[in-house]
This record gives structure tokens, C-alpha cells and sequence, in this order.
């Protein structure tokens, strides 16, 4: 039987992995007062169950992009889409929407493979 996944674990996890992008991005050189593109990656194999959960995302006030279908370095394919929200480099508020997509996301039976963004001026 498959353990259940720990939301607690995962979002300390996810915690520590905010704080290092956010470091990065900064030590980088870009600007802590940007506006950036913040991209929630979500995923699964089955493509009626990642539409679901694109749709309940946009029906809580996301911005979805279309799916893709992505091969994985073991060959396999998924397919993912990206929430996309323009806010600052917050962590907190980061980790709110973290916490809100990875608890959608597991209603759903998806994966929420974490978040990036780009450097900004």
C-alpha cells in the first residue's frame, strides 16, 4: 500500500526550495522590487484529470497555459500545465499559492512539480 504524502513534509520542502530560488535569483543580480512571472508547474499522466484541475485553478482566479506533453528523461510522457501568477519575489506569499496548488493538486490526484520564474531588471 502507498504511503500517504505528508502536506506538512511537502511544504517544508518546498519552503526551503522557495528561499534557495529566491536567494539565487537575487545573488543573480535582478530586481528585488520587480514584478515577476511566477510559474506553478502541475502534472500527471492522465490528460481528463490534469483538465480538471487546470479548470478548478482558473475557476479560483489563476491563469492557466495550455497543457503540453513532456517526455521525461526515462522516455515516458506527462502532461503539465503552468498556473501563472505576476506578483513579487515574496516569499510568503509565494508559499501561500504553493500551499493552495499543491492541496488542489492532490484533490485532483495530480503533481505539483514546484514553481520558477525568470530574472527581471
Amino acid at each position: 500500500m502507498e504511503q500517504p504524502i505528508n502536506l506538512k513534509e511537502l511544504l517544508a520542502e518546498f519552503q526551503e526550495e522557495t528561499e534557495e530560488i529566491v536567494e539565487a535569483i537575487l545573488e543573480d543580480g535582478s530586481n528585488p522590487d520587480a514584478i515577476y512571472m511566477i510559474e506553478h508547474h502541475l502534472s500527471c499522466t492522465d490528460f481528463d484529470t490534469l483538465e480538471k484541475a487546470a479548470v478548478a485553478c482558473f475557476k479560483k482566479g489563476y491563469e492557466v497555459t495550455d497543457p503540453e506533453e513532456l517526455e521525461l528523461e526515462d522516455d515516458s510522457i506527462i502532461l503539465s500545465f503552468d498556473v501563472v501568477i505576476e506578483m513579487n519575489l515574496d516569499e510568503e506569499a509565494i508559499m501561500e499559492d504553493v500551499e493552495k496548488l499543491l492541496v488542489l493538486a492532490q484533490s485532483f490526484g495530480v503533481d505539483y512539480d514546484g514553481w520558477g520564474t525568470y530574472p527581471e531588471e
